[in-house]
Formats: C-alpha cells, structure tokens, sequence
C-alpha cells in the first residue's frame, strides 16, 4: 500500500503528479469505459419508463422504480464489504463487469419484447448490485495505485470523470434514440445491448493492467477460509466496519451529512424530472421533454467537472469540512433563488450548483473514509456509505412522490428542501469543525493537506 512521502511537495496534489501514476490511469480507464456503459444500459432502462409513449409513469412510479434497482442491494451493500476486504480487487473488478455483460442482453431482449415481466427487473437488480460491488471495489483500491497524500486529487478525479462518462453513457443513448432509432421499446432495447460491449471492454482492461494481488487486500491483513466461514463472518465484519467508522468521527460526520444531502436530493431530482416532463415539455408526449431534460444532465456534468478542479486546491486551502459546509448552503440560496422562479433556464442553475456540492462532498467523504480508515476495514465502511448514499436517494424520491403534485411545481416543498440543505450546513458546521479543530486543522501537512481530513 501507498504511503505518504515524507516532505512531499503540495504539487504532488496536482493534475499531472496524480496522472503520472500508471496504475492510477489504468484504474481510471477500468472505471470510465464501464461507466459509460452504465449511462447506456440505466439510460435505456429510465428511457422505457420515463420518455416511452408506450408507456406512461407518474412520481411514485418514478420512485418506485429507483427503489428496485437501489434498495435490494441497499439493504445487502455492509455484507458485500466484507468479501471486498476478503478477495482480491483485481478479481473482483474483472469478474463482477463479465457477469455484467452476460445479464445485460437477456434484459435488452425483454425490453424488445415489450412485455411486462418481472424477470428484467430481477435481472436488472443483479446487474446494478454488480455496478455498486464494482465502484466499491475501486474505491477500495485506489489507495494502492496513488500515494497517500494524491488521494484528493485522485478521488476528484475518477469520482468525477466516472460520473461525466456515466453521462456520456446516456447522452450517447439519448443521440441515438433520437437520430437513429426509435423512441420504442425496440430503440431502448439495442441502446441497453449496447453496454454489454462496454462491460467487456473494462473486464478485460482490468483483467491485464493489474496484477493478482496489485489492488489488495494486503496480503497480511487479507482474511483467509472458505466461503462458508466468509458467509458466517459477514454479521460480525459488519458490525465491526460499523464500529470502526463511528470510532473515525471525521468520516462518519462526512458519512451522516452526505446522507442528508442525499435524502434531500431525491425530492430535487424527482421535481427536477417532473417538472421537465410536464411545466417544461412544449409537445404533446413525454418523449418531447428529452431534449429539457438532456440540457439538465448538461448543466449537472458541468457542475460535477467543476467541481473536480475547485475541491482539491480548496479543501488544501481552506480545510475539507469548510468546504462541505460552504456547497451545503450555496445548495440551499440556489434552490431558491434558481429553483423557486419555475423558470427552465434558471432551473438549470439550481442543477448545477446541486451537482457541484454533491461531487465536492463526495470527494471529500471518499477521501476522508480512505484516509482514516484502516486497509482492513475499508471495503466495508465503503459499502456501508454506498448503503446510505441509496437509501436516502430512494427515501427523498419517495417523500417527494408523496408530497409533489403531479407537474412537480411546488413553492412550499423546494423551501423546505432549501431550509434542510441551510440546517444540515449549520449542523455539520457545528460538529465538523469542532472535530477539525481537535484533531487541528489549522496545523498544514507537508504536502497540504489540511489535517481534518487526516485521521490522527
């Protein structure tokens, strides 16, 4: 594993140290090819729900489907760190997108078929399980590829270059669909076909840039036995990756904010997609409303790209938990003052500020989990934020289903949004700086790093 070098210059932070790192480039590209097949493949399975003229879907449909694809897995993420603490990375990463590309073609023949079934969805489930065990897994090891204090910077820039190839996945889908194929059951099953090539592509990359052990688990700290003992050890490692993230108060404050972010975002996003479909959608079908729509994942790549260049030399200058306390209330004012007019163009500026603050947060979150957490625990505590990260998006869908109307035009209800983004700033303020201050914030690394971001 990576270690912090002793004296290190603050430049190492920057763009090009962290490029220099082969390994770090190869993993970014594991990571990107296969998130640009999960813009595909999600993009086609939201395409057959939200813009099919085939069929039509209100806000608790919306959110009922998020909660397929999210809470199965959810709810079983804790248990799958352990294993990810258990077998090699290397496997992992390869294994879990060949599995990937198998399932996603019997799921693109079913959506060509058009017929309601629940086998794509149980399909799907496994499928987007696999997608959360394979980030996990990356995550996990990249403080192997980069030195300890690049991770920032690294972190900033395979969290945000896998979102904006995610999106390149779906506006890549969304040119197709409207140039080439149809807006169909049909159009959507080929766009999802699609990604299976993509999954393959980063098995094999994955495959031949490591080798066996490169990724971890370190060998010394890898825990032997079957399977069987694995299976009867998932409880107690759980509870035990629960225990070892509340002992590291910096993460777990990081883990429990983004939470609320992320719980508050369901009730954006599902507004956002209402709003879109039917206040902002000029035609007479909801599959007018893709070119509106297509401009708010624009502005959201825009923020998170952002986002990625201004975290790390801010977070170095000012202190990581400054930071995430400054995006929480810039959220808030852009809600309001964007959000509130009902207006397509400003909307688009509440997109891209909520964008921004959720990639800086979670750089900074991954970044303080990495660093304060031992090597041993890290694939759980990392499943365990991914847990949360889900089920709280879900919930905010959900509360946003329940209480937006059916255009998604609610003064009351983004208010409220906006006051929960404010408060969340203020009680993170509070907590986060008082840990920051006593593990000393103020005292500068040798390379920059601010030390609140640095378990002591």
């Amino acid at each position: 594993m990576s270690t912090v070098t002793a004296g290190a210059h603050p430049q190492s932070h920057f763009v090009r140290a962290v490029l220099r790192q082969r390994g770090f480039r190869r993993l970014l590209g594991v990571r990107m090819v296969a998130q640009i097949g999960d813009g595909l493949f999600q993009g086609a399975l939201a395409g057959t729900v939200l813009f099919n003229p085939e069929q039509r879907a209100g806000g608790m449909a919306i959110a009922a489907g998020f909660a397929v694809l999210l809470l199965p897995y959810s709810l079983i993420g804790p248990y799958v760190g352990v294993f990810l603490d258990r077998w090699r990375r290397r496997t992992i990463i390869s294994r879990a997108n060949l599995l990937r590309t198998v399932l996603v073609l019997p799921i693109a023949l079913y959506i060509w078929q058009g017929h309601e079934s629940p086998v794509p969805f149980l399909l799907a489930l496994v499928v987007t399980g696999l997608n959360r065990f394979f980030l996990a897994g990356l995550s996990a090891a990249t403080p192997h590829v980069v030195d300890d204090h690049m991770l920032v910077t690294a972190n900033s820039f395979s969290a945000t270059l896998g979102s904006l190839s995610f999106s390149v996945g779906i506006g890549t889908g969304a040119a197709l669909i409207k140039t080439v194929l149809a807006t169909s059951f049909h159009g959507y099953a080929l766009v999802a076909a699609m990604a299976a090539g993509f999954y393959l592509a980063s098995a094999l990359l994955g495959r031949s840039s490591f080798t066996a052990d490169e990724l971890g688990p370190d060998a010394a700290q890898q825990t032997k036995g079957s399977i069987r003992q694995a299976v009867g050890d998932v409880n107690r490692g759980t509870v035990a990756g629960v225990r070892h993230l509340g002992a590291k108060r910096g993460a777990a404050y990081l883990v429990l904010v983004q939470s609320v972010f992320r719980l508050l975002y369901g009730v954006v996003l599902l507004a956002c997609l209402l709003l879109f479909r039917t206040v902002f959608n000029t035609g007479d079908e909801v599959s007018d409303s893709f070119g509106t729509i297509a401009n708010a994942f624009a502005a959201g790549g825009v923020g998170m790209l952002l986002a990625s260049f201004v975290t790390p030399p801010i977070a170095r200058r000012i202190g990581g938990w400054r930071w995430v306390t400054a995006v929480l209330v810039a959220t808030g004012a852009a809600i309001l003052g964007f959000g509130l007019p009902f207006d397509p163009v400003l909307l688009l500026g509440a997109v891209f500020a909520t964008s921004l603050a959720a990639q800086a947060i979670k750089i900074v979150t991954d970044t303080s989990l990495q660093h304060e957490c031992a090597d041993e625990f890290r694939g759980r505590v990392f499943s365990i934020n991914d847990t949360a990260f889900n089920i709280m998006l879900v919930a905010g869908m959900y509360i946003g289903a329940l209480t937006l109307p059916y255009t998604g035009r609610s003064a009351a209800v983004l208010s409220v949004v906006a006051l929960g983004y404010v408060l969340a700033a203020a009680a993170y303020g509070v907590l986060g700086g008082r840990w920051a201050r006593r593990v000393g914030d103020d005292i500068a690394q040798p390379d920059g790093t601010p030390a609140a971001l640095v378990s002591r």
